[in-house]
């Protein structure tokens, strides 16, 4: 028999020969090997010390992360029928040994002798944090549980992986699904050359001529931001809002209604059996927020700041609209393009004037040395490293002192068979090996921005610029950790409301002169960012900022109260609830028959489940964070150095709350997040 590369890598995963067929043989294995470890483990353990008993569970769950990890990733980078099969056949498998562990009460009382027990005084600070999570995760694994509810339990872990996979599914097929070819080029007016290219290099790879336009976002948002061509605009934003659903073009063929509901019902359930009134609660368990109400308060309290200069956008917005274009009704699907045309008349600026200024290249090398110059790090590209396509960069990360820190693959361009957006994944973790050497954390850093067409470089928005930074910034936070416990390392064991936060506060930097001359420089002529453009973009930064603010509250109350407001007497509501919350918080309203919250995979596939506000809530620590560096300086060596030291390497090892109040010499004020919004200033006028 071959031998299966998942099984024999001992480095980075080998991604050119890992295929389908290699994936359900390999977890059996390794669950075979993990259940048979644990069960040598649990007989004796009278008097458990870390070495014998936390070491050699962290082996085994590096183990089986270590093969799964790229598993998972392939299947949201390079998806395919097979590998779909191979992975979801995965799935109750990895859900099964999850509760396995989790409910195993020999396990349990082990823990419990380990910290009650001698060697319990003589843990360090990220050890004994371990041991908190570890005996809260016992009972919300359902330890204490019945067997006849342990077992429901189980099967409802099992259905839930399936199902939060099965949407993912659906999403990703509904993008894919629908195009929409053109031959007309007087349908292509107002749209830029970049996006006509694209368009172009799309028909051509499907063998057409004219250009095809996709649900690909970078296909997407340039046809509803530039495109004249009303009707164009409406195909699109119709296709786009409606999949996945029972509405639209493909109405019905990828629908996660049902999905969505059973979902719902499930966590609901989870939540009673452990003791909990509902989800939300259950949910906050693991975060910083201390009660549902005092989130619900916190997005109301915003809400309520925001709405004001929000309204007045939009009621702005449709007046110019109407004077200036001839639109007697602003329509959702001309929201986007009003507003790139209002932008242009009140700031002499559009998004695609700055692309020039941003190819991908120079973005990537000024995002290295910003984060030199904030925390000594140094960046330097590996050749001869097995990736999954050829777009894809490898890098090694080094401090200060050359000492290595880590390593980050790097996937920036949009393309088929893989799923929307941009996120930051784990490869590996930090830890000490069994030959007890530190094993460096590795990162999957992944955007789908558009794609560099024949003859130049990607050229990139100011926006893409951001959400790189920002994806970077969760890659420092797993990469510089100096916490040699795994569960505590990196990001792992950071409350989820906590874990936005180096991410969003690495965005500053993208709109700070300083910092702009290093990331910025024309695509030809290599010359940076002119003054002129640059006082421009910085007048217009907090253009419509009201109406985005209320936006993700909106998708923040929304997602909060269907957790929280679940009755299973009349199932999810979800149309209804955010109805209600559409009333309360925004501004533009879609028709009927919008379905955006059939595709909200953060919250359905992802693990934001009653934690979008934590994009919130992680904003307010972040603005603060970054109003250090405003009083003491951009690139201050103390506060960067202090932002290192106590957020970055400390990963979940102690309380973010106790974290940030250190370095920031008191407790976190949502003025900044207000100021940086002009919130404040509007509340004030």
């Amino acid at each position: 028999m071959e031998e299966n590369p998942l099984l024999s890598f001992t480095d980075l995963p080998p991604f050119e020969q890992i295929r389908p067929e290699h994936v359900e043989p390999a977890v059996d294995t390794v669950l075979d090997e993990s259940r048979a470890a644990l069960a040598r483990l649990v007989t004796d353990h009278a008097a458990p010390t870390w070495a014998s008993l936390a070491r050699p569970l962290e082996a085994l769950d590096d183990r089986l992360a270590r093969i799964w990890s790229p598993v998972s990733h392939l299947n949201g980078v390079r998806n395919s029928e097979p590998l779909r099969k191979a992975y979801n056949a995965c799935l109750p498998k990895l859900a099964d040994w999850s509760t396995e562990v989790g409910q195993n009460r020999a396990l349990c009382d082990a823990w419990k002798r380990l910290a009650e027990g001698p060697e319990g005084a003589r843990l360090d600070a990220a050890q004994r944090k371990v041991v908190e999570n570890v005996l809260r995760d016992f009972h919300l694994a359902g330890v204490d549980l019945p067997d006849d509810k342990k077992a429901r339990y189980k099967a409802i872990q099992q259905e839930l992986s399936t199902l939060t996979s099965q949407f993912s599914e659906h999403v990703l097929d509904a993008t894919m699904g629908w195009t929409r070819h053109v031959t007309d080029a007087a349908q292509l007016a107002g749209l830029p050359e970049t996006a006509q290219a694209l368009a172009r290099q799309s028909a051509e790879a499907k063998g057409l001529e004219g250009w095809l336009f996709t649900l690909e976002f970078p296909s997407y948002y340039a046809v509803m931001t530039h495109a004249d061509d009303r009707e164009l605009r409406r195909e699109l934003y119709t296709a786009y809002a409606t999949r996945a659903s029972d509405q639209g073009p493909n109405a019905g063929q990828w629908d996660n209604s049902a999905v969505m509901e059973t979902i719902l019902a499930l966590r609901h359930e989870l939540a009673e059996l452990l003791g909990y009134r509902d989800y939300s609660e259950l949910s906050l368990a693991t975060k910083m927020a201390p009660s549902p109400q005092q989130v619900l308060d916190f997005l109301n309290d915003l809400a309520e700041r925001s709405l004001p200069m929000a309204r007045r956008e939009y009621r702005e917005l449709a007046d110019f609209a109407c004077e200036s274009l001839g639109l007697e009704t602003l329509e959702p699907w001309d929201v986007a393009y009003a507003s790139e045309k209002q932008r242009r008349a009140r700031f002499d600026l559009s998004q695609e004037d700055l692309r020039p200024w941003f190819p991908a290249p120079k973005v990537v090398d000024g995002l290295f040395a910003v984060v030199e110059r904030l925390f000594g790090l140094s960046i330097s590209e590996e050749t001869g490293v097995e990736t999954w396509h050829p777009d894809v960069r490898f890098f090694t990360l080094r401090d200060r002192d050359g000492a290595l820190r880590g390593h980050f693959y790097l996937d920036l361009y949009a393309r088929e068979h893989k799923r929307g957006g941009a996120w930051m994944d784990v490869c590996r973790g930090r830890r000490i090996d069994e030959a007890g050497a530190v094993q460096h954390p590795v990162a999957y850093l992944v955007c789908n921005f558009t794609p560099p067409v024949v003859g130049r470089p990607a050229l990139l928005s100011h926006d893409e610029v951001l959400t790189l930074f920002h994806e970077f910034g969760h890659g420092l936070h797993h990469m510089l950790t100096q916490v040699d416990c795994a569960a505590v390392a990196g990001i792992e064991g950071v409350a989820w409301d906590a874990v936005e936060l180096p991410s969003q506060f690495l965005e500053n930097w993208c709109w700070e002169r300083e910092a702009l001359d290093l990331i910025s420089g024309h695509h030809e002529s290599g010359e940076p960012l002119p003054e002129a453009l640059y006082q421009r973009m910085v007048a217009a930064r907090n253009y419509q900022a009201g109406m985005q603010m209320v936006r993700q509250l909106e998708f923040s109350l929304f997602d909060f109260r269907i957790h929280r407001d679940y009755d299973p007497a009349q199932g999810g509501r979800i149309q209804a609830i955010l109805d209600e919350v559409r009333d309360a918080v925004a501004v533009v309203r879609p028709p009927q028959w919008h379905r955006f919250q059939h595709a909200f995979s953060h919250i359905f596939a992802g693990g934001y489940a009653a934690g979008y506000y934590s994009y919130k809530w992680a904003e307010v620590l972040s603005a603060d964070a970054y109003s250090r560096f405003e009083e003491e300086g951009l690139f201050s060596p103390q506060a960067g150095g202090d932002f290192m030291r106590l957020i970055l390497e400390q990963g979940g090892s102690r309380e973010p709350m106790a974290l940030f109040t250190e370095f920031r010499g008191r407790e976190p004020s949502i003025e900044p997040l207000l100021r940086h919004n002009g919130i404040i200033a509007e509340a004030a006028g």
